[in-house]
């Protein structure tokens, strides 16, 4: 049963390596639906990892994550490049899944097989990511895209999550919809290596740009990066700012491997990833002990004040 699971999985990872769409979705939904082959799959992907560069975009709702994206997708296949776009949708109150209004948006794209888009459900998961998000990247840089791009849901302050997956991380804003004061009170002024003012067609677009410049807060490095603001308008297909856009994160990547930061941000997402299935295999023990005969004296004890519940929790975890 074992060696078929593995010669399964097997099969699948080659087939997504040699382009096929369906085995790189059945991966996927292995990762989403935390399927018992997900230490297989991820054996399996491993060895073919590390080549993809992860773009991550974030930004309050309606900003145009959506239309950048498109506009992004389709600069790097005028180059040639396999795009994978993973972009993270609302969850419906109803199923759990995803609402696929990404999708929809993006159905430019959706008959050119260099491209691979998939929209995953937050289902809750606060960061404006999906749990699974990491899992599905390794799947998407195993399978051959040059460039992966993370699209986050659009919470506001706590969809932060994306600059701890990405290599290069862009936030987007809008001339109305809030000022530079807002921006660095829900902190992506910290994560941003890219500002877009998007819209800037619009009223009020060059004093968001003067707005954001004068708040970017320093270097206290000389070879530190300093994020650059710039505007696009990426509903259009030409004279939009694109062509600058992609410059610039040309010019960030050339940085992160001129100063080593993009190894260390790389070792810093695998940390956090080995730390979240560390932390998930935890809470799947304790869940087998919740009212056993280990938790419950300890319980008992902490209820009579005999001790307290982080030398009771110590003791559990020691049992584990």
């Amino acid at each position: 049963m074992n060696r078929r699971r593995a010669a399964d999985v097997a099969t699948l990872v080659e087939c997504a390596r040699a382009g096929d769409a369906r085995s790189v979705a059945r991966l996927i939904s292995l990762v989403e639906d935390a399927s018992p082959l997900l230490r297989e799959v991820a054996a399996a992907l491993t060895p073919h990892t590390g080549r993809a560069r992860v773009l991550g975009i974030t930004g309050p709702p309606g900003v145009g994550k959506s239309t950048t994206t498109t506009a992004l997708v389709r600069a790097f296949r005028s180059e040639g490049r396999r795009v994978g776009v993973l972009a993270v949708d609302p969850s419906s109150p109803f199923s759990g899944g995803a609402l696929l209004g990404d999708r929809v948006r993006m159905s430019d794209h959706a008959g050119d097989p260099g491209v691979y888009i998939r929209s995953m459900a937050a289902r809750g998961h606060l960061g404006g990511l999906a749990w699974s998000t990491p899992q599905a990247l390794r799947v998407l840089d195993a399978s051959g895209c040059d460039v992966v791009l993370i699209e986050t849901v659009g919470v506001g302050q706590s969809e932060l999550e994306v600059a701890s997956l990405a290599d290069t991380t862009l936030v987007l804003l809008a001339p109305g919809m809030g000022d530079g004061v807002q921006a660095a009170k829900a902190g992506i002024l910290e994560v941003a290596d890219v500002l877009v003012v998007n819209k800037a067609d619009r009223d009020g677009a060059g004093r968001t740009v003067r707005e954001l410049r004068a708040m970017l807060p320093h270097g206290s490095r000389p070879d530190a990066w300093q994020p650059p603001v710039l505007t696009t308008v990426a509903v259009r297909t030409s004279d939009n700012g694109v062509p600058e856009l992609c410059d610039r994160i040309e010019e960030h990547a050339a940085w992160l491997a001129r100063s080593g930061e993009g190894a260390r941000r790389r070792v810093r997402r695998a940390e956090r990833e080995v730390e979240a299935i560390a932390l998930a295999v935890l809470r799947a023990r304790l869940g087998d002990v919740r009212g056993s005969a280990a938790l419950r004296p300890l319980a008992a004890r902490v209820a009579a004040g005999e001790t307290d519940p982080y030398r009771a929790a110590d003791e559990l975890v020691a049992q584990l």
